[in-house]
This record gives C-alpha cells, sequence and structure tokens, in this order.
C-alpha cells in the first residue's frame, strides 16, 4: 500500500461523491487521499439508472432548488464531458385518458428548460411519435388478442432531451484525472478512523486484498460513503431505498428513442433507453432497510418493471427472463423530521452534510449534481483551517472527444488505438474490444474480475450470461497484468460467477398465465 504519512484531505468513500470531491481538491490546492473499501463505484455509483437528468418530476413535490440545480449540471456536463454524458432523445408517450393531461406534463417541461436556459421538449402528435419510434405502433388485432386486449389509444408524445452516461466510467474519469493531477486513490482499502482530544486526525487503512495496514493522519477528513453513511457519529437519519432494473438486448427490445412514461399502476416515472448497445429498463423506488444485505431485484420488482413495458409495447410480451441482466442500487435519502412515512418515491433527493471537528460528512444527493456536492463540501472543509484555492474558470465546452477519448481519456484512447487491429474489435456485440481490457488492465487498479467485466467495462451487464464466454479469452491477459497464476484466475472466475448468479442473472418468467 503505497501512501504518504499525512495529507490535507483523507476522502473516505470512492462513489461519486467522494470522487468529485477528490477532483476539486486536487484542482485547488490539497493534497489528498481517497479510499474505497470495495472497488471505486461499487456501492452505488454505479447501479443508477445511467441517467443525467433535470429531476423534472422532483417540481411535484415541491424540490424547486433541486430541479433547478439538477437541469443546469445535466446541460454542464453535456458541454464538458463528451464522449461520456451524451444527449439521449426521449419520447414520452401520451394515452387517451392519461393522468397527468397533456397540459400539466407540458407545463412542467416547460418550467425545466426554462431552468435549464434552452428549449429541450416539445409535443408532437402520434404520427410523428410513431415515426420517431414504431414500436408505439398500434399491435395488430391477432397480436392484440395474443396480449390479452387493446391498450389505450397514443394521442400524442412529448419529445425532449436528457443525458445518458456510464455512471461508473464517469466516477472513474473523475478518480483518474485527479491522480493524474498529483491526487492518490486506493481501492479495497477499508479506513477506520482515527481521533485524538475530540478531533479525527485520519484513519487506520487496511488493504483488504492482501492484509497490508498503516495509519494515515489528515487535516480534515471527509466521510463520504453514501448509504453506509448511516452509522456515522453525527450522521442524519437515512432511509435506504432500492432501485433496480432490466437489461434487454437490442435484438430482444429494439427501440429507435429512448421511452418514459407514467406506471400504470400507480402513476411513477419508468422508463427505457439505450444505453452501452443494450437497452435499461427502469426503475423501482422501495425500502432497503439492511444496507449490508446486497441489493438485487426482487421478484415484485421484475414483474412491476415488466408490466410497465406492456402499457407502451404490449405486442412485445416480455418477460423478465428474457433480460441479458438485472441490477439494483442503494439511494441515500435523508429523511426530515417527520417524513419518514412518506411514500419511497415522494422523499426528497437532497444531499445533507455534517461537520465535528476534522471531519466533514456528506451523504445523499445525486449524480448528476456531483459537483455542486463537492464544491459544497470544500467549503466546509474551508472552514476547518484548510486553504483552498479559489475555483479555476474552466473551458465553456470540451473539443469534440470519441466515444474512447471521453471514457478513458486521451492517453487511455491513444493507446487503444495503437493496439493490433485486431485488439479493437467489439466484443461479444457490444461496444468493447480487448484492447480497451488491457489499458485497464494495466492503468486502472483492476483488482478483482468483477473490477473489470463490471466497472473498467459493463461486459457483465450488456453481455449474454454475464460474458462467460469471453472468460477464456481473458484469463491470459488477467494473468499477465496482474501476475496471477492458475490458481487465483480460477479463484477469480469462481468468484465472479458466484456474485454475477446472485445479483445480476434475469430473473425467470413472471408473465401472469
Amino acid at each position: 500500500m503505497k501512501v504518504d504519512p499525512h495529507y490535507d484531505l483523507l476522502i473516505v468513500g470512492g462513489g461519486i461523491t467522494g470522487a468529485a470531491v477528490l477532483h476539486a481538491a486536487s484542482r485547488r490546492g490539497l493534497k489528498a487521499l481517497l479510499v474505497d473499501r470495495g472497488d471505486f463505484a461499487s456501492g452505488t455509483s454505479s447501479w443508477s439508472s445511467k441517467l443525467i437528468h433535470g429531476g423534472m418530476r422532483y417540481l411535484k413535490s415541491g424540490q424547486w432548488r433541486l430541479t433547478l440545480e439538477s437541469v443546469r449540471e445535466r446541460e454542464r456536463l453535456l458541454l464538458e464531458r463528451p464522449g461520456l454524458v451524451e444527449p439521449q432523445p426521449f419520447l414520452m408517450p401520451l394515452y387517451e385518458g392519461g393522468r397527468p393531461g397533456p397540459r400539466a406534463l407540458g407545463a412542467a417541461f416547460w418550467i425545466a428548460d426554462r431552468m435549464a436556459g434552452r428549449r429541450t421538449a416539445r409535443r408532437i402528435d402520434a404520427a410523428e411519435a410513431l415515426a420517431l419510434e414504431p414500436l408505439l405502433a398500434a399491435p395488430s388485432p391477432a397480436t392484440r388478442e395474443r396480449a390479452g386486449g387493446e391498450g389505450p389509444r397514443l394521442e400524442a408524445a412529448i419529445a425532449y432531451r436528457d443525458g445518458v452516461v456510464d455512471d461508473a466510467r464517469l466516477v472513474l474519469r473523475l478518480i483518474f484525472d485527479a491522480v493524474g493531477h498529483g491526487a492518490h486513490a486506493l481501492n479495497h482499502v477499508g479506513a477506520t478512523l482515527l481521533e485524538s482530544d475530540g478531533r479525527v486526525t485520519g484513519a487506520r487503512l487496511e488493504d483488504r486484498v492482501d492484509g497490508d495496514a498503516r495509519d494515515v493522519s489528515a487535516t480534515v477528513t471527509v466521510h463520504a460513503t453514501g448509504v453506509w453513511a448511516g452509522a456515522a457519529p453525527g450522521a442524519p437519519a437515512l432511509r435506504p431505498l432500492r432501485g433496480s432494473h432490466l437489461v434487454f438486448a437490442r435484438e430482444t427490445l429494439p427501440l429507435r428513442s429512448a421511452l418514459a412514461w407514467l406506471h400504470p399502476r400507480d402513476r411513477r416515472p419508468v422508463f427505457a433507453h439505450v444505453w452501452e448497445g443494450a437497452v435499461v429498463v427502469g426503475t423501482t423506488d422501495i425500502d432497503h432497510p439492511l444496507v449490508d444485505v446486497p441489493a438485487t431485484i426482487s421478484p415484485a420488482e421484475a414483474a412491476y418493471l415488466v408490466e410497465a413495458l406492456a402499457l407502451p409495447l404490449p405486442h412485445l410480451r416480455l418477460d423478465a427472463s428474457m433480460a441479458l441482466s438485472a441490477f439494483a442500487g442503494l439511494r441515500a435519502i435523508v429523511v426530515p423530521p417527520g417524513e419518514l412515512d412518506r411514500p419511497p418515491s415522494a422523499m426528497g433527493r437532497d444531499s445533507a452534510m455534517w461537520a465535528r471537528p476534522g471531519l466533514v460528512g456528506i451523504t445523499g444527493g445525486k449524480l448528476t449534481t456531483h459537483r455542486a456536492t463537492a464544491d459544497e463540501v470544500l467549503h466546509e472543509v474551508e472552514k476547518q483551517g484548510l486553504r483552498v484555492l479559489p475555483a479555476a474558470k474552466e473551458a465553456v465546452s470540451a473539443p469534440a472527444t470519441t466515444r474512447l477519448q471521453g471514457r478513458l481519456g486521451p492517453a487511455g484512447a491513444a493507446w487503444v488505438a495503437a493496439r493490433p487491429a485486431e485488439e479493437g474489435q467489439p466484443l461479444a456485440g457490444t461496444p468493447y474490444s480487448l484492447a480497451e481490457l488491457r489499458w485497464s488492465l494495466r492503468e486502472e487498479q483492476v483488482r478483482h474480475l468483477d473490477d473489470l467485466l463490471m466497472r473498467r467495462t459493463r461486459l457483465g451487464l450488456v453481455a449474454a450470461r454475464g460474458a462467460e464466454a469471453l472468460l477464456p479469452l481473458l484469463e491470459a491477459p488477467c494473468r499477465e497484468a496482474l501476475g496471477w497464476d492458475a490458481a487465483r484466475w480460477a479463484d477469480e472466475v469462481a468468484r465472479y460467477r458466484e456474485n454475477w448468479a446472485a445479483r445480476h442473472a434475469p430473473p425467470p418468467d413472471n408473465r401472469r398465465p
């Protein structure tokens, strides 16, 4: 474990918030170290809905500030992170008799666009909606009979634009960009806070792979462990909520446009959008009180998502067992006094911060608003005596950027491009190549096989059976780059298969007879 004895800032937690704080600190004159007890982004930040979105639904519950911050940060990320955060056109189909009606929805989109400072939404008629997404077309009589009857008539749609992202890759770019500016970051390293005379002075670090341990001191420690922050002294009350998703192959769910609509059962927003060559369908919003129990999709959640798909796409007759994979993540929802009994989807998504001598804690918030959250944390850090330089003025927009440049950075993209042509070919019909995997093995702190297949790439989600067919191809590169012997490779494969089967295998057929 290579660490220095002392840091200005020690950040515990390598999700989006911790990564954003590290990124900001590295550019504002602070010597910083980030540690995560698992892999970077492995806790919550790799299991989001993959959207950089405006949070328009928060208008309904009066969270105007959150919506304003979200739409502005969305526009900023689209400008500053091309190749990683990309525009995602959406259609929201409007059905005969649906509530809320077109006027109410149109007003909400108008408000969000005014907040964003640009028009992204417009109402279109049914014919234009069908031209943009033919899967919305009314099924034939025979298909309707097989599907159990005709659904409501499509009247119109709202066409709008949000953003789509590989959430884990966003975290990794923030961390590795910070490392390039002199920061340090360690994954699979646990931290136990150290105190002296009532002040947090750093932490004892323990490498969970090789067992190495040592103490580091820090002027200020930032506690950014998300949903796991509830046990920290001074932390606010948290209500962990689970959001689950299904991932379908494009051949199974051949969308042209992303779709968003209201679930026919409870009028919650749901969606289906193209991501990394596949289609993500989500999401649920249910209590998950035991945060140390891994989040997995339940049969009831799978049935809920399949029921949602049956509204706009009844003729496809989809079921959960047709999915490539499933995933679930936990949201850290801060509970204001007296609001514990509110329905999950009515809970706010604001962040919460607390402080004690030598410690700043942060939890809650949204993927989209990570930069603003990091600025708030550094402002609080400054109050504890650290000199934080003013934020440098950033470019209004980044230059034209390819997918690889956005995901891996210029150096990574150049290295991948220089590999033999056969290593640049797509693997198993996905966007990923062997050259990309080699770069990650070489430069991106891969310590377990699932680090490579679930976060450096998303092959475990978008390739059939968790990329099982690719494992023989990956053995030699992994063993060569990481120094694994045959026994370690066998252990890693067994560990990966067990984890994938338990947390990501498609649920069984849940269609009603």
